[in-house]
Protein backbone atom coordinates (compact mmCIF):
# COMPACT_ATOMS: atom_id res chain seq x y z
CA UNK A 1 0.00 0.00 0.00
CA UNK A 2 1.23 3.41 -0.55
CA UNK A 3 0.80 6.08 1.60
CA UNK A 4 -0.03 4.91 5.61
CA UNK A 5 -2.03 2.75 6.05
CA UNK A 6 -3.71 2.61 9.43
CA UNK A 7 -4.61 -1.48 8.92
CA UNK A 8 -1.51 -2.27 7.64
CA UNK A 9 0.77 -1.49 10.49
CA UNK A 10 2.44 -4.65 10.56
CA UNK A 11 4.47 -3.46 7.42
CA UNK A 12 7.34 -2.51 9.81
CA UNK A 13 9.71 -0.56 7.12
CA UNK A 14 11.63 2.55 8.15
CA UNK A 15 12.07 5.74 6.46
CA UNK A 16 15.22 5.44 4.90
CA UNK A 17 13.74 1.93 2.98
CA UNK A 18 10.69 4.30 1.97
CA UNK A 19 13.42 6.74 0.18
CA UNK A 20 15.16 3.93 -1.14
CA UNK A 21 12.46 2.13 -2.73
CA UNK A 22 11.35 5.34 -4.50
CA UNK A 23 14.93 6.09 -4.93
CA UNK A 24 15.27 2.37 -7.02
CA UNK A 25 11.69 2.91 -8.83
CA UNK A 26 12.49 6.37 -10.03
CA UNK A 27 16.04 4.99 -11.41
CA UNK A 28 15.05 1.31 -13.27
CA UNK A 29 11.97 3.63 -14.50
CA UNK A 30 14.33 6.22 -15.99
CA UNK A 31 16.29 3.97 -17.92
CA UNK A 32 13.53 2.58 -19.52
CA UNK A 33 11.27 5.43 -20.47
CA UNK A 34 14.13 7.85 -21.41
CA UNK A 35 13.70 7.40 -25.48
CA UNK A 36 9.93 8.56 -25.13
CA UNK A 37 10.63 11.45 -22.90
CA UNK A 38 13.02 12.76 -25.35
CA UNK A 39 10.53 12.67 -28.30
CA UNK A 40 7.91 14.20 -26.06
CA UNK A 41 10.29 16.98 -25.26
CA UNK A 42 11.03 17.52 -28.69
CA UNK A 43 7.13 17.81 -29.60
CA UNK A 44 6.55 20.07 -27.28
CA UNK A 45 9.51 22.91 -27.80
CA UNK A 46 8.12 22.37 -31.71
CA UNK A 47 6.43 25.72 -32.80
CA UNK A 48 5.14 24.16 -36.22
CA UNK A 49 2.04 21.57 -36.30
CA UNK A 50 3.13 18.07 -35.77
CA UNK A 51 1.76 17.40 -38.97
CA UNK A 52 2.92 15.94 -42.32
CA UNK A 53 0.80 19.01 -44.19
CA UNK A 54 3.03 21.27 -42.72
CA UNK A 55 6.80 20.67 -44.71
CA UNK A 56 8.45 23.16 -42.35
CA UNK A 57 7.60 20.75 -39.46
CA UNK A 58 10.89 18.75 -38.16
CA UNK A 59 8.48 16.03 -36.32
CA UNK A 60 4.72 14.92 -37.23
CA UNK A 61 4.88 11.28 -35.32
CA UNK A 62 6.33 9.14 -32.48
CA UNK A 63 8.09 6.38 -35.33
CA UNK A 64 8.74 9.43 -37.38
CA UNK A 65 10.79 11.28 -34.85
CA UNK A 66 12.58 8.19 -33.61
CA UNK A 67 13.81 7.42 -37.07
CA UNK A 68 14.77 10.55 -37.26
CA UNK A 69 16.58 11.57 -34.15
CA UNK A 70 18.01 7.70 -34.58
CA UNK A 71 19.65 8.72 -38.10
CA UNK A 72 20.90 12.11 -37.52
CA UNK A 73 22.04 12.15 -33.77
CA UNK A 74 22.46 8.31 -33.30
CA UNK A 75 21.03 6.06 -30.54
CA UNK A 76 22.96 7.86 -27.68
CA UNK A 77 20.51 10.46 -28.31
CA UNK A 78 17.57 9.02 -26.54
CA UNK A 79 19.47 8.65 -23.41
CA UNK A 80 20.29 12.48 -23.39
CA UNK A 81 21.22 14.28 -20.42
CA UNK A 82 20.50 10.64 -18.68
CA UNK A 83 22.59 11.76 -15.90
CA UNK A 84 20.80 14.78 -14.67
CA UNK A 85 17.69 13.03 -15.23
CA UNK A 86 18.78 9.85 -13.02
CA UNK A 87 20.18 12.65 -10.57
CA UNK A 88 16.68 13.97 -10.72
CA UNK A 89 14.46 10.45 -11.02
CA UNK A 90 16.63 9.26 -7.99
CA UNK A 91 16.01 12.43 -5.87
CA UNK A 92 12.67 13.24 -6.44
CA UNK A 93 11.10 9.57 -6.01
CA UNK A 94 12.92 9.58 -2.82
CA UNK A 95 11.49 12.66 -1.37
CA UNK A 96 8.47 12.34 -2.62
CA UNK A 97 7.51 9.10 -1.79
CA UNK A 98 9.05 9.73 1.74
CA UNK A 99 7.03 12.60 2.07
CA UNK A 100 3.63 11.10 1.35
CA UNK A 101 4.28 8.31 3.99
CA UNK A 102 4.65 11.32 6.20
CA UNK A 103 2.03 13.58 5.83
CA UNK A 104 -0.63 10.45 5.41
CA UNK A 105 0.69 9.25 8.59
CA UNK A 106 0.32 12.80 10.24
CA UNK A 107 -2.81 13.17 8.79
CA UNK A 108 -3.88 10.13 10.25
CA UNK A 109 -2.08 11.01 13.92
CA UNK A 110 -4.51 13.97 14.14
CA UNK A 111 -7.58 11.86 13.63
CA UNK A 112 -8.63 14.84 10.73
CA UNK A 113 -9.75 12.35 7.92
CA UNK A 114 -9.47 9.15 7.12
CA UNK A 115 -5.96 8.38 5.93
CA UNK A 116 -6.99 6.51 2.90
CA UNK A 117 -9.33 8.85 1.60
CA UNK A 118 -9.26 9.89 -2.31
CA UNK A 119 -9.19 13.91 -0.68
CA UNK A 120 -6.45 12.81 1.57
CA UNK A 121 -4.07 11.28 -0.77
CA UNK A 122 -5.17 13.97 -3.57
CA UNK A 123 -3.72 16.54 -1.17
CA UNK A 124 -0.46 14.58 0.43
CA UNK A 125 0.06 13.80 -2.83
CA UNK A 126 -0.06 17.25 -3.75
CA UNK A 127 1.79 18.39 -1.75
CA UNK A 128 4.72 15.71 -1.60
CA UNK A 129 5.15 16.45 -5.33
CA UNK A 130 5.68 20.14 -4.83
CA UNK A 131 8.79 19.56 -1.95
CA UNK A 132 10.48 17.04 -4.13
CA UNK A 133 10.20 19.67 -7.12
CA UNK A 134 11.87 22.31 -4.47
CA UNK A 135 14.12 19.69 -4.08
CA UNK A 136 15.46 18.59 -7.32
CA UNK A 137 14.35 21.76 -10.33
CA UNK A 138 17.41 22.91 -11.37
CA UNK A 139 18.47 18.84 -12.02
CA UNK A 140 15.21 19.00 -14.66
CA UNK A 141 16.27 22.08 -16.16
CA UNK A 142 19.51 20.56 -16.80
CA UNK A 143 17.57 17.53 -17.93
CA UNK A 144 15.93 19.66 -20.10
CA UNK A 145 18.54 21.56 -21.87
CA UNK A 146 20.52 18.47 -22.31
CA UNK A 147 17.44 16.47 -24.20
CA UNK A 148 16.53 19.62 -26.04
CA UNK A 149 20.11 20.76 -27.63
CA UNK A 150 20.72 19.02 -30.93
CA UNK A 151 23.89 19.30 -33.38
CA UNK A 152 26.57 20.22 -32.58
CA UNK A 153 26.35 20.08 -28.77
CA UNK A 154 26.28 23.71 -27.07
CA UNK A 155 26.76 21.48 -23.64
CA UNK A 156 29.65 18.96 -23.73
CA UNK A 157 29.16 17.68 -19.78
CA UNK A 158 27.24 18.24 -17.06
CA UNK A 159 29.80 20.68 -15.36
CA UNK A 160 29.86 22.15 -18.56
CA UNK A 161 26.45 23.26 -18.50
CA UNK A 162 26.24 24.14 -14.92
CA UNK A 163 28.92 26.44 -15.23
CA UNK A 164 27.86 27.45 -18.83
CA UNK A 165 24.30 28.24 -17.57
CA UNK A 166 25.57 29.55 -14.22
CA UNK A 167 27.69 32.21 -15.92
CA UNK A 168 25.16 33.62 -18.75
CA UNK A 169 22.02 33.82 -17.10
CA UNK A 170 22.27 33.64 -13.79
CA UNK A 171 21.47 31.45 -10.74
CA UNK A 172 17.70 32.27 -11.67
CA UNK A 173 17.99 30.02 -14.40
CA UNK A 174 18.12 26.75 -12.47
CA UNK A 175 14.59 27.78 -11.20
CA UNK A 176 12.97 28.90 -14.65
CA UNK A 177 9.47 27.31 -15.18
CA UNK A 178 9.42 26.28 -11.49
CA UNK A 179 5.79 28.41 -11.10
CA UNK A 180 4.11 26.43 -14.09
CA UNK A 181 6.51 23.35 -12.77
CA UNK A 182 4.66 23.71 -9.16
CA UNK A 183 1.01 24.55 -10.51
CA UNK A 184 1.25 21.76 -12.77
CA UNK A 185 2.60 18.78 -10.18
CA UNK A 186 0.45 19.68 -7.44
CA UNK A 187 -3.05 18.34 -9.15
CA UNK A 188 -1.09 16.01 -11.18
CA UNK A 189 0.59 14.37 -8.71
CA UNK A 190 -2.17 14.30 -6.24
CA UNK A 191 -4.45 12.71 -9.20
CA UNK A 192 -1.60 10.24 -9.01
CA UNK A 193 -1.55 8.93 -5.86
CA UNK A 194 -5.55 9.12 -4.96
CA UNK A 195 -6.61 7.84 -8.20
CA UNK A 196 -4.04 5.05 -7.91
CA UNK A 197 -5.77 4.06 -4.43
CA UNK A 198 -8.89 4.07 -6.02
CA UNK A 199 -7.96 2.33 -9.10
CA UNK A 200 -6.55 -0.92 -6.51
CA UNK A 201 -10.01 -0.40 -4.22
CA UNK A 202 -11.94 -0.67 -7.67
CA UNK A 203 -10.10 -3.70 -8.84
CA UNK A 204 -9.80 -5.80 -5.95
CA UNK A 205 -13.49 -5.35 -5.70
CA UNK A 206 -14.29 -6.24 -9.30
CA UNK A 207 -11.94 -9.28 -8.84
CA UNK A 208 -11.44 -9.97 -5.37
CA UNK A 209 -9.86 -13.16 -5.95
CA UNK A 210 -7.27 -12.02 -8.61
CA UNK A 211 -6.62 -8.77 -6.79
CA UNK A 212 -4.94 -10.85 -3.18
CA UNK A 213 -2.77 -13.29 -6.15
CA UNK A 214 -1.86 -10.71 -9.04
CA UNK A 215 -0.62 -7.96 -6.74
CA UNK A 216 1.99 -7.06 -9.11
CA UNK A 217 -0.17 -7.14 -11.85
CA UNK A 218 -2.78 -4.88 -9.93
CA UNK A 219 -0.07 -2.71 -9.12
CA UNK A 220 1.35 -2.23 -12.58
CA UNK A 221 -2.30 -1.95 -14.04
CA UNK A 222 -3.56 0.53 -11.82
CA UNK A 223 -0.23 2.58 -11.55
CA UNK A 224 -0.50 3.22 -15.78
CA UNK A 225 -4.15 3.95 -15.65
CA UNK A 226 -3.15 6.53 -12.75
CA UNK A 227 -0.65 8.20 -14.64
CA UNK A 228 -2.88 8.25 -18.08
CA UNK A 229 -5.85 10.46 -16.05
CA UNK A 230 -3.65 12.44 -14.19
CA UNK A 231 -1.39 13.77 -17.50
CA UNK A 232 -4.05 14.29 -19.63
CA UNK A 233 -5.91 16.35 -16.63
CA UNK A 234 -2.89 18.55 -16.61
CA UNK A 235 -1.18 17.97 -19.55
CA UNK A 236 -0.80 21.60 -21.02
CA UNK A 237 1.06 23.03 -17.88
CA UNK A 238 3.72 20.77 -18.54
CA UNK A 239 4.23 21.91 -21.98
CA UNK A 240 3.90 25.36 -20.74
CA UNK A 241 6.86 24.79 -18.12
CA UNK A 242 9.30 23.16 -21.40
CA UNK A 243 8.64 25.83 -23.37
CA UNK A 244 9.69 28.39 -20.45
CA UNK A 245 12.46 26.34 -19.22
CA UNK A 246 14.51 26.63 -22.63
CA UNK A 247 14.18 30.08 -22.56
CA UNK A 248 17.37 32.20 -23.39
CA UNK A 249 18.81 28.86 -25.32
CA UNK A 250 17.08 29.95 -28.62
CA UNK A 251 20.43 29.58 -30.43
CA UNK A 252 20.74 25.28 -29.82
CA UNK A 253 16.95 25.38 -30.94
CA UNK A 254 17.54 26.65 -34.38
CA UNK A 255 17.92 23.50 -36.27
CA UNK A 256 14.74 22.08 -35.15
CA UNK A 257 12.41 24.83 -36.45
CA UNK A 258 10.97 28.14 -35.06
CA UNK A 259 11.72 29.60 -31.90
CA UNK A 260 9.82 32.07 -29.30
CA UNK A 261 10.62 33.79 -26.59
CA UNK A 262 8.10 34.26 -23.39
CA UNK A 263 8.17 36.51 -20.39
CA UNK A 264 6.31 34.10 -18.11
CA UNK A 265 3.88 31.74 -17.84
CA UNK A 266 0.84 33.92 -18.95
CA UNK A 267 3.02 35.25 -22.10
CA UNK A 268 3.33 31.54 -23.25
CA UNK A 269 -0.27 30.53 -22.54
CA UNK A 270 -1.01 33.64 -24.28
CA UNK A 271 1.15 33.36 -27.77
CA UNK A 272 0.99 29.50 -27.26
CA UNK A 273 -3.14 29.54 -27.93
CA UNK A 274 -2.84 32.54 -30.69
CA UNK A 275 -0.23 30.76 -32.87
CA UNK A 276 -0.90 27.17 -32.31
CA UNK A 277 -4.40 27.21 -32.04
CA UNK A 278 -5.86 25.35 -28.48
CA UNK A 279 -4.44 21.94 -29.67
CA UNK A 280 -1.14 23.64 -29.71
CA UNK A 281 -1.42 23.20 -25.96
CA UNK A 282 -1.30 19.45 -26.25
CA UNK A 283 1.89 18.77 -28.13
CA UNK A 284 3.56 15.56 -27.68
CA UNK A 285 0.50 14.46 -25.54
CA UNK A 286 0.58 10.77 -27.47
CA UNK A 287 4.29 9.96 -26.55
CA UNK A 288 3.10 11.78 -23.42
CA UNK A 289 0.14 9.26 -22.48
CA UNK A 290 2.61 6.14 -23.81
CA UNK A 291 5.64 7.62 -20.99
CA UNK A 292 2.62 8.60 -18.23
CA UNK A 293 1.28 4.85 -18.85
CA UNK A 294 4.70 3.42 -18.29
CA UNK A 295 6.50 5.18 -15.85
CA UNK A 296 4.12 5.31 -13.52
CA UNK A 297 2.74 1.90 -13.68
CA UNK A 298 6.36 0.56 -13.46
CA UNK A 299 6.76 3.41 -10.26
CA UNK A 300 4.22 2.45 -8.18
CA UNK A 301 4.96 -1.55 -9.39
CA UNK A 302 8.96 -1.02 -8.18
CA UNK A 303 8.20 0.73 -5.11
CA UNK A 304 5.56 -1.76 -3.59
CA UNK A 305 7.68 -4.21 -4.71
CA UNK A 306 10.81 -3.07 -2.67
CA UNK A 307 8.73 -1.60 0.11
CA UNK A 308 7.36 -5.46 0.25
CA UNK A 309 10.99 -6.74 0.19
CA UNK A 310 11.99 -4.38 3.14
CA UNK A 311 9.15 -5.53 4.70
CA UNK A 312 10.06 -9.14 4.43
CA UNK A 313 13.37 -8.82 5.71
CA UNK A 314 12.19 -7.29 8.53
CA UNK A 315 9.90 -9.86 9.13
CA UNK A 316 12.74 -12.46 8.80
CA UNK A 317 14.79 -10.62 10.59
CA UNK A 318 12.29 -10.20 13.96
Amino acid sequence: MVGYDPKADDRNISNLEVAVAGSVSGLVTRVLISPLDVIKIRFQLQIERLSRSDPNAKYHGILQAGRQILQEEGPTAFWKGHIPAQLLSIGYGAVQFLSFEVLTELVHRASVRDARDFSVHFLCGGLSACVATLAVHPVDVLRTRFAAQGEPRVYKTLRDAVVTMYRTEGPLVFYKGLNPTLIAIFPYAGFQFSIYSSLKRAYEWALPAEGKKNGNFKNLLCGSGAGVISKTLTYPLDLFKKRLQVGGFEQARASFGQVRSYKGLLDCAGQVLREEGPQGCFKGLSPSLLKAALSTGLVFFWYELFCNFFHHISKADS
